[in-house]
């Protein structure tokens, strides 16, 4: 038969780990290392006692099992698997052990020996780590950006959860898939490629996606450049996340900021900042060039202050929004028309010749005459005039003021002369 050399109490007392002998289930020697474990005083305070006396309640029948196993089946220096346990210390705390048993002889006398090592701190670590993973992985589950990665060729190879929420989409329908597939416009991706080779990284890059259901969102991307161990780009790392809600805002921000809110037409500042921008351009490019000069129209409702006066505000907002219809229906998608203030409103004409303004001018004229107008309790139809100043730019113009003055000129005389007519300046 199989045998051990029988234990000394020297040998146990050496081991720097916990170790107990145990004959018939009572321990009978218990090393330093273990009193330590046990948070015991003295060694009568665990002599003497059954080692299940120490094993949590919760751990008790697993215990059991195992060494009823072990003498029932084992034989001198066999030893079994070890197994981690919840142990109780004489002062009531808890510790997590690693243990492993094995059957010895002590003093002539089967015997099982049990040592272990306190893995209480690991098990504390590893107890924070999952509790660190699970809300890690609730916060990734809830966030509302996207979390996403490309490869060199811009094929995503993972996306976040936020996914569902943000295109409509399930995470293994995006992997394996381009990005570009879910953009509106080839040029929105495109210019964040530029920006990422370029930069590096992007921060709050706008753009645009699609969504399962069909609708475009706008979204905002940080994200930086991945490079492989040769430093050669391997992909893109970082978020995006929906910001339609915000851009909307920011949309009829400016809307406001730059449209009359009666006539729909762009306000002063717009369009006085669109003439700017037209006659600094066409300075740059010299007189001699080989596009028209822009020409610019300014327009004046016909008695308008008699309509305010006969029929009331009311009719007289009318009147300026009709007016505004018409004149926007005779202009061209290049062409810039906006209300200067009251009744005058003011039309750009970019690379247009005296000949085709004047022409534009007389469009509007003569639509404006067959507008008919329904006004006041007398319900008797009326129509619209207006008077019409037309400038093209010219070398002398050297500041945007001598091309508006030459044309509000024009719009003076062609009152004094009548209304109802066009002038040019000279």
């Amino acid at each position: 038969m199989p045998h051990s050399p029988e234990l000394h109490t020297d040998t146990l007392d050496a081991l720097p780990t916990p170790a107990v002998v145990a004959v018939s289930g009572q321990i009978v020697h218990a090393n330093p290392a273990c009193l330590a474990l046990l948070e015991a005083e003295q060694a009568d305070q665990v002599l003497g006692r059954s080692y299940s006396d120490f094993t949590h309640p919760l751990d008790l029948a697993r215990a059991r099992r195992r060494v009823q196993a072990l003498s029932q089946g084992g034989v001198p220096g066999q030893r079994n698997q070890s197994t981690s346990y919840r142990m109780q210390t004489c002062c009531g705390n808890t510790r997590m052990v690693l243990l492993a048993s094995a059957k010895v002889l002590w003093q002539g006398q089967p015997a099982l020996l049990v040592s272990g090592i306190d893995m209480t701190h690991l098990d504390r670590l590893q107890h924070e780590m999952q509790e660190s993973e699970r809300n890690f992985r609730r916060l990734f589950e809830k966030m509302q950006d996207v979390y996403y990665r490309t490869d060199a060729q811009g094929v995503v190879q993972h996306v976040g959860p936020g996914v569902r929420r943000v295109l409509g989409y399930e995470p293994h329908e995006i992997e394996g898939r381009t990005a570009e597939s879910y953009y509106p416009q080839s040029k929105d991706r495109d210019a964040f490629k530029v920006a990422i080779m370029e930069h590096g990284e992007v921060s709050d890059f706008p753009g645009q996606m699609v969504r399962r259901d069909g609708q475009v969102i706008d979204i905002s991307i940080s994200s930086h450049a991945l490079y492989d161990q040769h430093g050669a780009f391997a992909g893109v790392e970082g978020i995006y996340r929906d910001v339609t809600q915000r851009k909307n805002l920011e949309r009829e921000l400016h809307r406001l900021a730059s449209t009359d809110m009666l006539t729909g037409l762009s306000n002063r500042r717009v369009l006085l900042e669109a003439a700017e921008s037209l006659f600094l351009a066409s300075a740059a490019c010299g007189d001699a060039g080989a596009s028209p000069a822009p020409a610019l129209l300014i327009l004046d409702l016909d008695h308008f202050k008699s309509i305010n006066d006969r029929y009331g505000h009311l009719e007289g907002d009318r009147a300026l929004i009709e007016f505004a219809a018409v004149v926007r229906a005779e202009l061209r998608s290049s062409d810039v028309v906006g209300r200067m203030g009251g009744e005058e409103f003011a039309v750009l004409l970019p690379d247009t010749r005296s000949s085709e303004a004047e022409a534009i001018a007389q469009r509007i004229l003569q639509q404006l005459r067959l507008r008919q107008l329904w006004g006041g309790e007398d319900q008797h139809p009326r129509g619209m005039t207006a008077s019409i100043g037309v400038a093209s730019r010219q070398p002398g113009d050297r500041h945007l003021r001598d091309w508006l003055d030459r044309a509000d000129k024009a719009l003076y005389q062609a009152k004094h002369q009548g209304r109802d007519r066009v002038v040019l300046a000279d």
